[in-house]
């Protein structure tokens, strides 16, 4: 029996399926690299049995607005790819698809053997994301080379001073979150960065996303000292404090001497 969340986040797959953009610019590029496509919120993506499973799995570790997030990352990166050529040649769709896909299962606020205590939530799901490659029948095909692109871009997405830098399958996947956040850009329409939304709405994004970092701040502080989450936990969470704990405070304790 579907829970709630899958059954929900079906329904929204539904409703974008329903949305078509008729612009030129989104005709399918999956085919030139050999893969199946589908048309979702008028955009052609991937769809091979991996991509598939990964949309699955992140229904299933994900909540409905953090679903929502990396289904509208995934589109919005795909339509970034649409309008670069430098993208189209160089990108692999499969790896691009994983890896926005299941880039916030370190999220995952239910029973989750995902979850660890003591690992930035980044690295949680690279590591997960490793895993479900690594278990998954064509998965296992895949050669370390594209699943190292999987773990580095899921665990750089929040560092962009890093990822910006990498290689593009890796680069995509952060540029393509970050417009979940900042609106088009990079090549991305307006009015298909709307259709998107209108597919998957963003109303709950705000509270999903505050009311995560508080989580992590809360359960795992020590994964968020020193990192652009610590805000956070300065000025929400009680007793919470990195004073002492910095790489700031630790460099010149031990070079003192």
């Amino acid at each position: 029996m579907l829970s709630t969340t899958v059954k929900k986040c079906s329904g929204w797959l539904l409703l974008a399926a329903s949305f078509s953009i008729t612009t030129a610019r989104l005709n399918s590029i999956s085919g030139s690299q050999g893969y199946p496509t589908r048309e979702i919120a008028g955009v052609f993506v991937v769809d091979t049995p991996l991509v598939r499973a990964a949309e699955d799995f992140a229904i299933s570790h994900s909540s409905h607005p953090v679903y929502k997030h990396v289904m509208r990352s995934w589109l919005y990166g795909v339509l970034m790819i649409n309008a670069n050529e430098t993208l189209i040649n160089h990108v692999n769709l499969e790896i691009h698809a994983v890896s926005t896909l299941l880039h916030d299962l370190g999220w995952y606020k239910g029973n989750s053997s995902i979850i660890s205590p003591d690992r930035r939530f980044e690295v949680d799901g690279a590591i997960a994301a490793r895993d479900f490659i690594q278990n998954h029948e064509d998965g296992k095909s895949w050669d370390e080379r594209k699943v190292q692109l999987v773990w580095d871009a899921i665990a750089l997405h929040t560092e962009r001073s890093i990822a910006y830098f990498k290689e593009l399958d890796v680069q995509v996947v952060s540029k393509g979150i970050q417009l979940d956040f900042s609106g088009p850009a990079n090549g991305v329409a307006e009015e298909d960065y709307l259709a998107v939304t209108r597919a998957f709405p963003k109303d709950d994004l705000k509270d999903s996303v505050n009311n995560t970092f508080l989580w992590l701040c809360e359960t795992k502080p020590t994964t968020t000292y020193d990192t652009w989450m610590q805000p956070w936990g300065d000025n929400h969470v009680e007793g919470y404090s990195a004073n002492g704990k910095r790489r700031y405070d630790l460099i010149f304790k031990n070079l003192n001497p």
